[in-house]
């Protein structure tokens, strides 16, 4: 395979019309993210199968491409023309933060797509499953992971790098079509079908400021607490994008919820705290952050999120059940327990009489969600033996 990056737009075009006529092409991306908001792409990786009567040399040399984003001059139109083409399915490994590069970059998310993160969820094996376990598992392989730390903005890049940088699209292909065929077989392809539909909206990838608040940690807050950290979050974020820096670097969490508290009327008031005084405002930005808080607080005052209901004993013992059934099914069906239903899900079906959660709609309900609701309502019961746990059949129940 060729270690040397695509560095022109003309080689960039040429190597993606080429790519554009296979059935499906793997991808992967290298990016720095420590000192800024939004990724820094350094490195795209991209692979194709091999092609009928291609011999292993040509594919060897063919069958995968760097291409370098930082080289000068370089237009990336013909990448995004081919992550955009929906007859070329994209596979990628983890692909959330691939994808929202390419959200940043072209204002679209590379579609179709097939992530073998989550394939590999319902294909048995386990919850977030790395690519490397992927790989050792299904190519019989193991990777050389001691550049994992590459600095990958520095030019030149070694050869020992380049290779590594590869190497997660190359096997991808293997990986890809395993899982691909045991979805096929197990007639569980319109499960990840589900799971896409997901990674393919780009709502999933904006950030709203106006929905900053929800990283913030908050309990039970009060009305005016609520509406003083919503509003510095939202300033908080939309700085942290027009600046380019992470949003931490503007204002820290806990610096945040203290001045949210304090809701100060002056410049001194901001960092006269114990945590805020550490901060450095500009006059510029301690301005801004006083107006946010004046024009939110002089205002009607934002209603805070209703606190999460715990369940009572009874229903705390149901779900116990739940999980316990959970996990019987998902290791009959050889799926993720995550993938099929998580804790929160689980308390909500005891809580609720039908309630509004992933694990109760298509093949999850199928799964799992009808046998959940039942075990609810008295007509099965769960019983221990030797060949684990068993659902026992009891009936209707006798509403009297």
């Amino acid at each position: 395979m060729s270690l040397r990056p695509v560095t022109t737009t003309a080689d960039l075009a040429a190597l993606c019309a080429d790519y554009a006529v296979s059935p499906y092409i793997t991808v992967d991306t290298e990016f720095l993210r420590e000192r800024t908001y939004w990724p820094i792409l350094c490195l795209v990786q991209i692979g194709r199968p091999r092609r009928e009567g291609e011999s292993d040399d040509d594919w060897e040399q063919n069958g995968a491409a760097l291409i370098d984003p930082m080289a000068k001059g370089i237009d990336l139109a013909p990448l995004f023309a081919l992550m955009a083409d929906r007859s070329v399915l994209k596979v990628f490994h983890a692909a959330r933060q691939d994808i929202e590069i390419f959200v940043h970059l072209a204002n679209a998310v590379p579609t179709p797509l097939f992530d073998t993160q989550i394939a590999a969820m319902v294909c048995g094996f386990g919850d977030q499953v790395g690519y490397e376990r992927l790989v050792r598992s299904i190519c019989g392989q193991g990777l050389d992971k001691s550049s994992r730390f590459t600095d990958w903005s520095k030019r030149p890049l070694s050869d020992k790098q380049l290779a590594y940088a590869l190497a997660d699209v190359t096997h991808l292909r293997e990986v890809y079509e395993h899982l691909s065929s045991r979805l096929a077989a197990e007639n569980r392809s319109t499960w990840l079908t589900e799971e896409m539909a997901v990674l393919e909206a780009v709502e999933t990838y904006r950030v709203d400021p106006a929905e900053a608040w929800k990283r913030l940690k908050m309990r039970a807050p009060t009305a005016k607490l609520f509406t003083a950290a919503k509003a510095l979050a939202e300033w908080r974020e939309a700085e942290a994008q027009a600046r380019d820096v992470p949003r931490n670097r503007v204002l820290r969490d806990d610096a945040l919820m203290e001045i949210a508290a304090a809701r100060p009327t002056t410049t001194d008031g901001l960092t006269s705290g114990r945590l805020s005084r550490r901060e450095n405002f500009s006059n510029t930005a301690a301005t801004a952050m006083l107006d946010a808080l004046n024009a939110a607080t002089s205002g009607e005052q934002a209603k805070p999120p209703k606190a999460t209901p715990k369940p009572d004993p009874v229903q705390s013992a149901l779900a116990d059940l739940l999980r316990t059934l959970l996990r019987a099914k998902a290791a009959a069906a050889d799926v993720a327990e995550r993938l099929v239903a998580s804790s929160a899900d689980l308390d909500a079906i005891a809580m609720e009489e039908e309630a509004d959660v992933a694990a109760l709609r298509g093949w999850r309900r199928v799964l799992f969600g009808e046998d959940a609701l039942r075990l609810k309502r008295g007509e099965v019961a769960l019983s221990a033996g030797p060949k684990g746990v068993e659902v026992i059949e009891l009936g209707p129940r006798d509403p009297a």
